[in-house]
């Protein structure tokens, strides 16, 4: 897909965007591209510069592992890879901000180097965060610091004219909000005049000024957001002077971070009112939980001798190694316990990958394979009824609760019905 065309499209009324897949889970890749094979549809997936970068990340992956690995998910479920775009999101020195903004930024030139070069073609440049011993960067200061990266994108990537740019930021850190949130604003229209005319003036002084023509999108707070237990919906009524503001400039529109658990019309009326991408990750990876913790009731119920117990497993792993967890969940004991699990921030999301709650999945998966899940028992873990097959895999079901968002979020974007 042509992201400058989609843009294009939306500009002028078609109410057609895409979806942004953001996460590092296994099978939730493995059923997005699945999906988009089966419906002929494109799939955008990125990486964030903390999941993937030269030093590995948190997935242990760099960008042309990461690029391999989504490849091969691709080509094994059909998926052409003209249908396949790999993005980067928030790339820039926020790995890095503890250091000082010269080694920070030299780190994140590496970081946009290694992605163009793998192939990645949708680039967010973010340099909005302060580096050690700075106050909060202005407008200009974040427009130049951009433009130093989009001159690196400029020259490593195989084929430039590929390229295309999402610009701005005002949304939360990449990994979500520290704390839950009592408001939000959205994003003024004087915010989005000093983005765009300081990425403009910047571009055009670093020598790079394609890198505007090739900008898709500006990130903007349209008024969406979750917290641990509520859900900012959209309000176009709030958003309109935004939505209008945006008339004034050709050829980009929105990017819309954090949409996750947003109503499909909701979502809808954000790409009518020119998000042309939608993100999301947490809601997926929160269907994927709910998945595993059905099947993990399942095996009990069933009987199961030998059980893989993966919740038991998984809650263990947390409280062994909480860094992912703890500074984001405050409460009393109960609380915490049930932020754990049911927190929308979903940040148990980042244990599935550790090695014992592996083996435990695969144990899990094992065990139900070999009992088998009758169709009508299936219907209580979320399954549709009448199945066609009289015994479902437990796969089958992880992957027809993943496929519940990607299908909301596909059809707000117009692309299926």
């Amino acid at each position: 897909m042509d992201l400058k065309e989609l843009v294009r499209s939306n500009r002028v009324g078609e109410c057609k965007a895409l979806p942004s897949i953001c996460t590092a889970n296994e099978s939730v890749l493995g059923a997005t591209v699945a999906f988009a094979a089966e419906h002929k549809i494109p799939a955008l997936i990125e990486a964030t510069c903390n999941q993937v970068n030269q030093f590995g990340g948190y997935t242990g992956l760099r960008p042309a592992d990461y690029a391999k690995k989504i490849r091969s998910k691709a080509g094994g479920a059909g998926l052409p890879q003209d249908d396949l775009i790999l993005g980067g999101d928030h790339l820039g020195p926020n790995p890095w901000k503890h250091l000082d903004a010269s080694n920070a930024m030299e780190n994140a030139k590496v970081l946009v180097k290694d992605f163009v070069e793998a192939g990645f073609t949708k680039i967010h440049l973010d340099a909005s965060m302060a580096c050690a011993n700075e106050s909060t960067p202005s407008f200009e200061l974040v427009a130049q610091r951009s433009a130093e990266l989009c001159q690196v994108a400029e020259a490593h990537a195989p084929d430039p004219s590929k390229l295309c740019y999402v610009i701005g930021t005002e949304v939360p850190i990449p990994g979500g909000e520290t704390d839950d949130m009592s408001d939000i604003q959205v994003t003024t229209v004087d915010n989005l005049a000093a983005t765009i005319n300081t990425h403009i003036d910047a571009f055009e002084k670093r020598g790079v000024p394609q890198g505007i023509e090739k900008s898709i999108a500006v990130v903007v707070q349209p008024g969406v957001d979750f917290s641990h237990d509520g859900i900012f919906h959209y309000d176009r009524d709030k958003a309109v002077n935004l939505t209008q503001a945006i008339g004034e400039y050709n050829g980009i529109a929105f990017e819309a971070h954090s949409t996750d658990y947003q109503s499909t019309e909701d979502l809808s009326a954000l790409v009518a009112d020119h998000s042309v991408i939608l993100k999301v990750g947490p809601e997926i990876t929160f269907r994927f939980r709910e998945s595993i913790m059905a099947l993990d009731q399942l095996e009990r119920q069933l009987g199961i001798q030998d059980r893989a117990d993966v919740i038991d497993v998984v809650l263990s792993v947390m409280d062994k190694s909480p860094a992912d967890w703890k500074n984001y969940y405050q409460g009393d004991d109960a609380e915490i316990a049930y932020l754990k699990l049911y927190s929308l921030s979903d940040r148990v999301r980042y244990y599935w990958d550790q090695d014992e709650v592996k083996s435990a999945l695969a144990k899990l998966m094992h065990n139900l394979d070999t009992v088998g899940i009758r169709s009508a028992l299936a219907t209580q873990l979320g399954s549709d009824f009448p199945s066609p097959e009289p015994v479902l895999s437990p796969r089958s079901i992880i992957d027809q609760r993943i496929c519940t968002t990607l299908s909301r979020y596909y059809k707000a974007c117009g692309l299926i019905c």
